[in-house]
């Protein structure tokens, strides 16, 4: 990849309210943004009509949705119908973890920028206001760095690869701030994981719940249209 385009990234965006904030981020660094979008068979889908409505309104080069059917394997309450979406936290790792999902994301995020001559991979990971996931913890997305200088051509030939993660030590309403100061709609997000097909929060999840608090924890309005 030649060096002249190291101002090109490619951004995860799941059309909640953290990827909406990342993708801001990445465009007031100066980077011309390509977003990724994944249907992975998850149940909230009106979060992919979010993800359609904020990179619209960011501006991004190109935005894709690619169809991949995590539901096949199952596991995950996001997932899979037969598991429930549980309405408040638990010990351990909740029933939301979907396997190896952001290991899936981001090979998929890497492989387009490879294409695309970008250097940065941006995802919306956070480790303070979270649940628990492994895969949005700081040491996995060093670990995930290192595979990049070892798994691509880019790589291999020299290339250094950086894999974002904007978020990961903010609170909720630190993110909420950020965005605000950007000029994020949080009107055009989702993150409930039982959203109904309007886009509508059930209130009761752990991503509502922890969404909710934020907006109160950040002193203002919460925009989010709930059922």
């Amino acid at each position: 990849m030649s060096r002249d385009a190291e101002r090109k990234a490619v951004v995860l965006l799941s059309g909640g309210l953290d990827s909406a904030t990342t993708l801001a981020l990445a465009r007031e660094q100066g980077f011309a943004c390509y977003a990724l979008s994944l249907d992975y068979g998850q149940r909230h889908h009106a979060e992919l009509e979010a993800a359609r409505r904020v990179a619209r309104a960011a501006g991004v080069v190109e935005h894709k949705i690619i169809p991949l059917d995590l539901g096949a394997f199952g596991g995950s309450a996001l997932t899979d119908p037969d598991i429930a979406v549980p309405e408040s936290g638990g010990e351990g790792i909740p029933v939301t973890y979907v396997p190896a999902r952001n290991t899936i994301f981001l090979s998929l995020a890497l492989g387009w920028a490879e294409v695309l001559g970008a250097w940065d991979l941006f995802i919306g990971v956070n480790a303070v206001d979270y649940s628990g996931y492994p895969d949005c913890r700081p040491e996995y997305i060093e670990a995930f760095q290192r595979l990049c200088r070892l798994a691509t051509r880019a790589g291999v030939e020299g290339g250094a690869f950086r894999i974002q993660a904007p978020l990961i030590e903010m609170s909720k309403a630190e993110i909420i701030r950020t965005g605000l100061r950007l000029g994020v709609d949080y009107a055009l997000t989702v993150s409930c994981y039982a959203a109904d097909l309007a886009g509508r929060a059930c209130g009761k999840c752990d991503s509502c719940r922890l969404r909710r608090q934020g907006f109160h924890d950040a002193g203002v309005a919460d925009p989010t249209p709930y059922q």
